[in-house]
């Protein structure tokens, strides 16, 4: 019988990793080494050219002269050891690569090589009707099937480009698939709990006194993620919408400008806004009749606060705890020396309700004051 011998018998590459996964944009790195004979049919072997390639159909193409990865690709070589580097990536850069090299006796190039896998697969977070919605994006429009991930562990019966978790945690993360591509999900995210804008801060530039004609900028940043973008207002009896962005700048003030700026922060999961709602001011208390009172008429107290959201009212009488009345108007009806004093306290409580504040803020809005006053009823004894 004979025996065949492989004339590359001693040519050898051997690849760090044979699958690859990586996201769009980023950059991947893949390694090698490879080893050769010192000599071939007794003449010296000396390295010419390293070189790595991709599989384009049924052929290959070296990398470093394809002009859809000009500038974006190197080969790194040390001694016996190769790094192709690809930069920015692309879907398109999905394939089979392969390393190479020519000596001066002959070229070899190692199998199976490495297979790359881009993904563009991103988990985008919303919050319809205050519950997180997780949805799977992918450039594939006809891929109909999806795995979802949490902690890293795949989440049985869930095949939908969507997904709503019954309960989170602070310390979990989740990302995506596609079916048959378990080992390329997306990147995962995290920190979505608390991902709504919080309460905006606005700063003045410059911070000393504005002269009419200077230029002055104010800024609105807020805690938030994903990023909250921001619009502006002044405030008037419409809040008049003046743009979007971070910065409000007047290149050249006037008088005119003078007044009071809103800033609204807000991204897919919640907004707030700089200055928050107003709290009552001091209410203002009438009494009606205004004239001397006569014993068995009635008598109305009226009570009124600027505030916005609209105040709610609370009357109490002094030194008791519970209520006497509530609403903005509190009635005394058949006046009598024993229903009322010459001199009688009555504490008025007002508060703006969180119910009347947007669902979405996070900002918890619960203002609340009183005030204490005292009428003076006198009464007229037929």
């Amino acid at each position: 019988c004979s025996i065949k011998i492989s004339p590359h018998l001693n040519w050898r590459v051997t690849y760090s990793s044979l699958q690859i996964c990586a996201y769009k944009g980023s950059t991947v790195e893949m390694n090698c080494t490879f080893t050769y004979p010192e000599r071939t049919k007794g003449e010296v072997n000396s390295l010419q050219k390293t070189f790595w390639l991709r599989k384009d159909g049924f052929h290959y193409k070296d990398v470093e002269t394809d002009s859809e990865y000009s500038g974006r690709v190197k080969n790194i070589c040390d001694g016996n050891k190769c790094t192709l580097r690809i930069t920015n990536l692309r879907e398109t850069d999905s394939t089979v690569y392969r390393f190479g090299f020519i000596t001066n006796k002959d070229s070899y190039s190692g199998r199976p090589g490495v297979t790359l896998s881009v993904t563009d697969l991103q988990v985008k977070v919303s919050r319809p009707h205050k519950a997180l919605l997780f949805q799977c994006l992918s450039g594939l429009s006809s891929q109909t099937s999806y795995i979802w991930f949490r902690n890293g562990q795949k989440l049985k019966h869930s095949t939908s480009s969507y997904y709503s978790p019954e309960q989170l945690l602070q310390t979990d993360s989740y990302s995506c698939a596609l079916s048959g591509h378990e080992k390329c999900p997306s990147p995962p995210v995290c920190e979505f709990i608390y991902n709504a804008p919080k309460l905006p801060s606005v700063s003045v530039s410059p911070s000393a006194e504005i002269v009419e004609g200077s230029s002055v900028t104010l800024t609105c940043s807020s805690d938030a993620n994903p990023a909250a973008t921001f619009k502006w207002y002044k405030r008037n009896q419409t809040s008049k919408y003046l743009g979007e962005g971070a910065q409000l700048v007047f290149s050249s003030i006037k008088s005119s400008d003078s007044g009071e700026y809103l800033c609204k922060a807000e991204n897919d999961l919640g907004k707030d806004l700089y200055p928050p709602p107003d709290a009552p001011k001091l209410p203002s208390v009438s009494v009606s009749p205004s004239a001397e009172i006569v014993e068995g008429s009635s008598v109305t107290l009226t009570c009124s606060s600027d505030a916005n959201p609209a105040a709610t009212y609370t009357w109490f009488k002094e030194d008791e705890e519970s209520p006497t009345a509530s609403g903005q108007i509190f009635n005394i009806n058949n006046t009598s020396p024993e229903t009322v004093v010459d001199s009688a306290a009555l504490d008025v409580d007002f508060s703006v309700s969180p119910d009347s504040v947007d669902e979405v803020t996070i900002i918890n809005i619960n203002l609340s004051s009183h005030i204490s006053f005292v009428l003076s009823l006198k009464l007229i004894l037929n």
